[in-house]
């Protein structure tokens, strides 16, 4: 039963991805691990590009020049502020005469506006302002740092994946040679009942493990396209194309 409820949760999570109600998950194709492949190169990102692709990286940048805007006002607050109007026009005592010559008129008037017994605010608000920017380039300092360390870590698991898989993968193979000659000799009487169950046993053992190993594969490859920020298929040739990594 635990593994049934997995299974239906799992189908009902992949309905969802698909654009489906959970109720139709019944009629998604089934998925065999046997018939998923990986790619054979994976694209790993020059940094400019991870920079460019990672929806973290990019709001965090976003964040940054919003904070440096703040500076700006703040610091433009501090000086006085001129303001200058105007207005031009027609005016006459009939309609007639409303667009004749001598008819024109015009206002110009000016407005400076100079902070004063403000206390010091002005100033705080400025140092506020710059307090609040040191954060956002720590922040984005961070998200791109971490956003590096995910690719990194992602690559690493891969590359152990391939050997635990290869390593599990000739186990099997062992296994399997040893339950079919434990099987030939309890069929010629040379060994028990037991005997052939806990090879049998053994076996399934190391292809569950072997099983667990493609889909942890998988997981990491998905990873790997996660913490590249992804989407990139979708946009036009980039001026700096991504390089590719072989996959063991």
């Amino acid at each position: 039963p635990p593994l049934e409820k997995e299974l239906a949760q799992t189908r009902h999570l992949l309905a969802v991805l698909a654009g489906k109600y959970p109720s139709e998950a019944e009629a998604l194709p089934a998925c065999h691990i046997d018939s998923l492949h990986l790619p054979r190169e994976l694209p790993v990102s020059l940094p400019s590009s991870l920079v460019k692709q990672r929806p973290d990286i990019r709001a965090a940048e976003e964040l940054l020049h919003a904070a440096s805007a703040q500076v700006g006002v703040a610091t433009a607050n501090l000086y006085p502020q001129l303001t200058l109007t105007g207005s031009y026009g027609t005016e006459a005592d009939a309609i007639g005469s409303l667009f004749g010559s001598g008819t024109s008129i015009f206002n110009l008037g000016a407005g400076l506006l100079q902070p004063l017994f403000r206390g010091g605010e002005l100033d705080a608000r400025r140092r506020a302002a710059l307090a609040a920017l040191d954060q956002a380039a720590a922040q984005y300092r961070g998200t791109v740092l971490q956003a590096f360390q995910n690719v990194a870590d992602v690559l690493r698991a891969l590359e152990a994946d391939a050997r635990t898989l290869k390593a599990l993968t000739e186990a099997a193979a062992a296994a399997q040679d040893a339950f079919d000659l434990t099987r030939r000799q309890f069929q010629l009487g040379a060994v028990s009942y037991l005997s052939l169950l806990n090879a049998e046993r053994q076996y399934r053992e190391v292809r569950i493990s072997q099983v667990q190993a493609q889909a942890a594969r998988f997981a990491d490859t998905a990873a790997l396209f996660q913490a590249l920020g992804g989407g990139w298929w979708n946009r036009g040739p980039q001026p700096e194309e991504p390089a590719t990594i072989r996959v063991p």
